[in-house]
């Protein structure tokens, strides 16, 4: 691989994003033109393809670029906000999931419950590109307070429901909310601080979803037992009215320039888009649990999906201002950085989804136990996170994150070398190994591509990065769901006694209570069990090793990143507002 980036790294205005050390400056944000920067001049960044964090003599962020206008004391309570909004979207997946029995017993339904989880995803994965767009067209600030709104609403509309129907419909409101904030906190975080300070606040924001994994089924659990289960929607009302109240008070964005001509939003895109990922994913999520994946809903939701992809595609290229501009998929450093991290969706899907089910069913440890088995990757996460710059500082993001993805790949094949029953510890000292490769790996990152672009594109390039993660999960969800009960349909076709469960879901249940069954069929089927877990980590090792491959052949050596004098004025807190020039 050449050590600079290719001729695809341009902007759509035809300037290369401070790639090289005489290119030009592109317009700024609302004059016309989507190259970052304040007005036209000459950039006088890094060489070529250069880590800026790792030019030498560069200004106060290591970027070439004058010290940060922001000031900790401005920052503080725009970046209390941010850890907020991101706490109402990262508990909520963990504290619904607690109260279902109490809301299926309440409400009825149970065979669709899981669309409570379904109807989220969907809402949040397919708007992500909508809101990237619209932040960098209108501003992060009202995207973020439409976002909360909208969050908060739902979860009013949630606590009020009648009905499982009802409970869904809100549920997907919710979501729709809940995209906004994923997305805008992301790209907030990393207006607010230059490049060599977005690993503390990054790292802020992974403790925030660290801390949820943990709390949400203990907060779950308490108020859908000892209170309502209608308690576990009201709960974000106060956390939601204090974050909207700091980010209408505190979030201050730099001023632009009038546009020429009024900003056009890509309505028909944004359908397109939202019809495409609707369908592909209900295809994934639903394929193999409501119906098998060769019968006609399955063949027809991907059929429909496909046809509606190629309709994207035509609208998107023909739109003045596409949702999902083509320069998301020509630049190699953004290009590899979203097929890496859509790989990272894929391959989590082995831990978070399965590892309890292993912990249960084959180590035999309660719930509370076999979350504490899971949760030891998130403990570990957020510190190789923080301490990530100090790694890619010196060797650049793209090898610091192939060390991180790496080590996770031989970790991931460490796991079916683990003894039969084995002991907890064994599996949770793998995940606490695998937290830390993870965080070598995914902060980088992001931190990495958003540093490639200015002001007017870090919206959509994070909720492109964002969008193919969570679109990752999805298929990981169905693929591996696949490769399990596929291994244990096998596995089960040799049983020593018949009457067996034949799905994963069927098993996990009956081996809660194998006062049911003989010793050696419990044995045997917590052998099958074993197997078919070993073979969906082995299937996210192989996710890691297309990771590990997406940034050895596409990505560029060193990420071309830009000088923050290219950018626009970066945005404040209230209090530095008096200190900092317009």
């Amino acid at each position: 691989m050449s050590g600079t980036d290719d001729k695809s790294d341009v902007g759509a205005d035809g300037t290369r994003a401070g790639s090289g050390g005489n290119g030009t400056g592109g317009t700024g944000p609302g004059t016309g033109g989507t190259g970052p920067g304040t007005g036209a001049g000459t950039n006088t960044g890094p060489a070529p393809g250069a880590d800026a964090a790792s030019t030498p003599g560069a200004g106060g962020d290591g970027t070439g670029a004058p010290p940060a206008l922001t000031t900790p004391r401005g920052r503080r309570p725009v970046v209390a906000a941010l850890m907020l909004g991101m706490a109402l979207a990262a508990i909520d997946g963990t504290i619904v999931s607690t109260a279902v029995p109490q809301i299926v017993g309440d409400l009825g339904g149970f065979t669709v419950f899981s669309w409570l989880f379904s109807g989220y995803l969907l809402a949040v994965t397919v708007t992500l590109p909508l809101y990237g767009k619209l932040s960098d067209t209108f501003g992060r600030k009202p995207v973020l307070i439409a976002g909360i709104i909208l969050f908060l609403v739902g979860s009013v509309l949630c606590a009020a429901a009648w009905n499982m129907a009802a409970l869904i419909a809100f549920r997907i409101v919710q979501g729709l909310g809940g995209g906004a904030l994923q997305g805008t906190v992301q790209t907030i975080a990393a207006d607010l601080y230059p490049l060599k300070e977005r690993p503390r606040i990054q790292a802020k924001l992974s403790t925030v979803w660290a801390t949820s994994a943990v709390a949400g089924p203990v907060v779950g659990g308490l108020l859908a037992g000892y209170a309502d289960w209608r308690w576990i929607f009201l709960i974000n009302l106060p956390v939601g009215a204090v974050a909207l109240w700091l980010v209408v008070r505190h979030l201050h964005e730099p001023s632009r320039p009038r546009p020429a001509a009024r900003p056009r939003v890509d309505w028909a895109g944004a359908l397109a888009v939202f019809a495409t990922g609707a369908l592909l994913l209900t295809a994934l999520v639903q394929g193999g649990v409501a119906w098998p994946w060769l019968s006609t809903p399955s063949l027809g939701l991907f059929g429909a999906s496909a046809v509606l992809a190629a309709l994207t595609v035509v609208i998107e290229r023909r739109a003045a201002e596409p949702i999902i501009p083509g320069w998301v998929w020509r630049r190699r450093t953004i290009a590899s950085v979203n097929l890496a991290l859509g790989a990272l969706g894929l391959l989590m899907v082995a831990p978070t989804v399965f590892l309890p089910t292993y912990a249960q069913s084959v180590l035999g440890l309660g719930p509370i136990a076999a979350g504490f088995v899971l949760s030891v990757m998130t403990l570990s996460w957020p510190v190789t996170a923080a301490l990530s710059d100090r790694v890619y500082n010196r060797i650049g993001f793209r090898l610091t994150a192939i060390i991180g993805i790496g080590a996770a790949l031989l970790i991931l094949l460490a796991f079916p070398l683990l003894p039969y029953p084995g002991e907890p510890w064994h599996p949770a000292l793998l995940m606490l190994l695998l937290g830390a490769a993870l965080g070598l790996f995914q902060l980088p990152l992001i931190v990495g591509v958003q540093s490639t672009v200015g002001w007017a594109e870090r919206g959509t390039t994070t909720a492109s990065v964002l969008f193919c993660r969570q679109v990752g999960q999805s298929i990981g969800a169905a693929l591996f769901g696949a490769v399990a009960n596929g291994v244990l349909a096998a596995r089960l076709l040799d049983a020593p006694v018949t009457g067996l469960p034949d799905d994963l879901d069927a098993v996990a249940r009956a081996l809660e209570d194998p006062g049911t069954l003989s010793a050696a069929a419990t044995d045997y089927l917590r052998r099958a069990v074993d197997s078919a877990v070993d073979h969906v980590y082995i299937g996210a090792a192989g996710a890691a090793a297309l990771a590990l491959l997406a940034l050895i052949t596409l990505a560029p050596r060193r990420f071309p990143v830009i000088t923050e004098a290219a950018e626009a004025p970066r945005t404040t807190g209230a209090a530095d507002r008096q200190d900092t020039p317009s």
